[in-house]
């Protein structure tokens, strides 16, 4: 049965000497596999829509639930400037990382696909890549269900400016509830204001954004203490990330 998605690239995997096998999240089903016959030959009408962050509308032929053929492609978005830049290529690489490990196989998500395209465009016209990953993160630990605490104080419930993130306790802690965890990390008003600002906003919303260095470090130390201690798994693209970006700053 032929069928017609429209997906984005996560990864491609040689199989023998000329084929590829593709992993594609998909709009209309989610994560699956795709086998592109022979899209390593110089000429092939498929090489052009086997690299990573490409978007492009895919017919497949497919038998069941094991891995698709790829019949027809047309590509809607290369994405090239994001190859093109290392240290992009490291911050696309981490998203498509997380959203690899946190999607099962042919679970449609929509939402989520919107997100990705969305978060791609922005990020290979400039927008700030912390501020992109902070929001992609956030999104997936939803995904995941270990949403954070950010509108109230997570013990007494209350509408408090918040001055600590516990980790422990899964949210803000207010002044007056901030004991209950002495490890809980401090939140300056500017972290407290954006935090809850980035789990929400559509990307299509998100304006100019600039954010203070030590702002922006503090809502990295939130939320990647969050994920480690409640995602199961280590990125080795997230490690390839902070070697590139450390050595980007310099």
């Amino acid at each position: 049965m032929l069928v017609k998605v429209e997906g984005i690239v996560l990864k491609a995997k040689d199989y023998g000497e000329s084929h590829q096998i593709l992993t594609l999240f998909t709009k209309e089903q989610g994560k699956l596999a795709a086998m592109a016959r022979g899209s390593k030959k110089t000429k092939s009408r498929f090489s052009a829509v086997t690299e990573p962050f490409t978007e492009a509308q895919f017919v497949l032929f497919t038998g069941g639930s094991g891995v698709a053929t790829l019949s027809q492609a047309d590509s809607l978005d290369s994405h090239h400037p994001i190859r093109s830049d290392l240290l992009l290529t490291a911050y696309g690489a981490y998203w498509l990382d997380l959203l690899d490990k946190c999607t099962e196989e042919r679970e449609p998500l929509p939402p989520l696909h919107r997100l990705l395209s969305a978060l791609l465009k922005r990020l290979e016209k400039g927008t700030n890549p912390e501020i992109l990953t902070r929001i992609f993160e956030l999104r997936i630990l939803k995904l995941a269900g270990y949403t954070p605490v950010l509108n109230h104080c997570v013990i007494c419930r209350r509408d408090r400016s918040p001055v600590r993130f516990s980790v422990r306790q899964g949210g803000f802690l207010c002044e007056e509830c901030q004991e209950r965890d002495p490890e809980a990390i401090p939140v300056s008003a500017a972290t407290g204001k954006i935090l809850p600002v980035l789990e929400r906003i559509p990307v299509e919303r998100l304006g100019e954004v600039k954010v203070r260095p030590e702002t922006e470090a503090q809502l990295q130390q939130i939320v990647r203490s969050f994920m480690q201690e409640y995602l199961p798994f280590q990125s080795k693209s997230l490690n390839l990330l902070e070697q590139i970006r450390a050595t980007w700053i310099k």
